[in-house]
């Protein structure tokens, strides 16, 4: 093809009237962007803006109530319910997921302990509470079985229904959850890793300080990052367990929305779950960042 012919086959690849190509690619994130702004960012700006009204209109009422003592317990107890259920569910969620990526790779046990795993993270709500009701509940089969030889656990108080109760249901599902979320991270983990640390004179500590701990530190508290996001947010379980009374921040939210006596505070719940949605929002976005440092060396 001759220079000259160049323009010529160039202008007959343009579309008619001169303008760039219109791509048609976006189409296909539609339904995507379309659920995304009818369940999370139009309840997320209804949340805002209920905030700033009250009764008489516009208001920073709402707001400034969030240092009344009884809200500022809610949300500590929030905070160390999340905490203590992450903690003890990466804890044991990373020591399960490290034996089950030990074993055969397709292996039985891997496939079932997997498979467990997806079923029981996501066994929450008004079940996962009557489990532990009809368990080792007040009447809970196990509490009389324990009773029969001698062993009350209530001997101190109903302590199911109560803070350490709702630790113990929470952790339940945090085990399973952490395991999904840090098996890719050890399957990243290279063998020959280690027979370099040992060719080069290092021994198991060395490997797990220097090398596999630092390359698995990013996962492992993006999971716990995760895994409080997870419990903090969570209502249905505790509001099966604990009809009474508002010790943490989403059952909180839900006894300020409803009242019998005509004193229920729209505005003020919209100004606590807005709260809420901030703490959950600054976790995931550090919860983004660690996962995007394990992603460079997975890939």
């Amino acid at each position: 093809m001759t220079v000259a012919a160049k323009p010529l086959v160039e202008t007959a690849a343009r579309p008619l009237g001169g303008g760039r190509r219109f791509s048609l690619d976006w189409l296909g994130a539609v339904p995507f962007l379309a659920y995304v702004g009818v369940f999370l960012l139009l309840p997320t700006a209804i949340v805002v803006g209920g905030s700033f009204v009250g009764p008489n209109g516009l208001t920073l009422s709402n707001l400034t109530a969030m240092n009344k003592p009884f809200i500022v317990g809610a949300f500590v107890n929030s905070v160390v319910l999340s905490a203590g259920s992450a903690i003890i569910g990466a804890v044991l969620g990373a020591v399960l997921a490290y034996a089950v990526v030990t074993g055969n790779p397709d292996g039985v046990l891997r496939r079932l302990v997997t498979s467990a795993c997806g079923v029981l993270a996501q066994f929450g709500g008004v079940t996962l509470a009557f489990a532990f009701i009809a368990t080792i509940g007040f009447e809970g089969f196990i509490t009389i079985w324990l009773k029969q030889h001698g062993i009350n656990i209530y001997a101190n108080g109903i302590w199911l229904f109560q803070l350490s109760g709702l630790l113990l249901v929470y952790t339940y599902f945090q085990i399973p959850l952490m395991v999904l979320v840090f098996l890719p991270a050890l399957d990243g983990i290279r063998p020959q890793w280690r027979e370099a640390t040992e060719s080069l004179g290092g021994a198991t500590w060395h490997y797990w300080r220097y090398v596999a701990g630092p390359l698995l530190a990013p996962a492992f508290f993006g999971g716990l990052l995760l895994l409080f996001a997870n419990s903090f947010s969570a209502y249905a379980t505790a509001a099966a367990l604990i009809n009474q009374g508002s010790i943490i921040a989403s059952l909180l939210i839900a006894n300020t929305l409803t009242s019998e006596v005509g004193l229920a505070q729209p505005g003020l719940a919209s100004a606590l779950a807005l709260v809420m949605v901030i703490v959950v929002a600054i976790v995931m976005v550090l919860y983004t960042v660690l996962q995007q440092r394990t992603a460079r060396w997975l890939q």
